[in-house]
């Protein structure tokens, strides 16, 4: 597209309020079937701290444990999704997650790719952290690249649909069909290639999730909810990745997003990004070379 026309996109998304959603114009979860819990998944740990009710998931924390669920077969490739819903008040310390990893077929040499909610305390809102491992942390030296963001609604009132579209080309983050990251691969020693399993989670991570550890998990406010539903498991598993074509979250089917797609990105991104990792001077870059 013309790179006027580009810009005449993007000033238009960019003109609107700064809370209303943009429209991408493409809608990559509308070619996936939804799925029950159990046609994808299984409980991974903490089965008394998980609940089907009326077609969604329920899984909680409290002082004795959280609890977490796992895909029944590895990926190759694919678009993973779910309609979440966060518990509001005082949630400091408290991870809900929805996320890809092989970390038990590769114990500390394992990719991940993440989307995960960072507790929060009730005058603040929730922040919303991707984030992407490769080959995790073997030399006993994690490498994240976290990209951290506010949202432009509140995930407590209802569910929204948060997915990760990975190919072998790029990794894509969306929150209701509008993509806010894209990550793409720019050499195999900084894009996770082996295949991974879906997963879900709640779990005290007061050393680090609220500000940097300085709000941790309050027992008080126990039990910490998170719920979800509109799980979308729509890829190639690792059986089948050769016979199987990988997603696109274009609708032209190629890399990459269309004008609008990246339009509505770009809107986002520079409303409601609150850390990214290639611009924080603390970084030691040489071990982010993709920045």
């Amino acid at each position: 597209m013309a790179p006027l026309l580009y810009l005449a996109l993007l000033f238009m998304i960019s003109s609107t309020s700064s809370h209303a959603q943009p429209s991408p114009g493409y809608y990559p979860s509308s070619g996936i079937k939804p799925i029950s819990f159990g046609q994808g998944f299984r409980n991974l740990w903490g089965p008394q701290h998980q609940r089907e009710e009326q077609g969604s998931l329920a899984i909680w924390l409290d002082s004795s444990t959280g609890s977490g669920f796992k895909s029944l077969h590895p990926y190759q490739s694919g678009y993973f999704g779910a309609a979440i819903k966060l518990q509001s008040g005082y949630t400091a310390g408290v991870i809900t997650s929805f996320y890809l990893s092989n970390n038990e077929d590769h114990p500390g040499n394992h990719d991940e790719i993440d989307i995960e909610f960072l507790g929060t305390t009730p005058d603040k809102p929730y922040t919303l952290q991707t984030n992407v491992f490769v080959r995790g942390s073997g030399d006993g030296n994690i490498i994240g690249r976290e990209i951290r963001f506010h949202l432009w609604f509140d995930p407590t009132q209802d569910f929204h649909n948060y997915a990760i579209l990975w190919n072998p080309s790029e990794i894509i983050f969306l929150v209701d069909d509008v993509p806010i990251r894209r990550y793409p691969r720019k050499s195999d020693a900084t894009f996770p290639l082996r295949p991974m399993y879906v997963y879900g989670s709640i779990w005290d991570a007061s050393t680090w999730a609220t500000e940097d550890g300085k709000y941790k998990a309050d027992y008080q406010y126990q039990p910490f909810f998170g719920l979800y539903t509109n799980f979308k498991l729509g890829g190639c598993t690792a059986d089948e990745a050769g016979s199987c074509r990988p997603p696109s979250a274009s609708p032209w089917g190629s890399t990459g997003l269309s004008p609008q797609q990246n339009a509505a990105m770009e809107w986002v991104q520079s409303n409601y990004v609150v850390y990214n990792y290639c611009q924080d001077p603390k970084r030691d870059h040489t071990f982010t070379p993709e920045c």
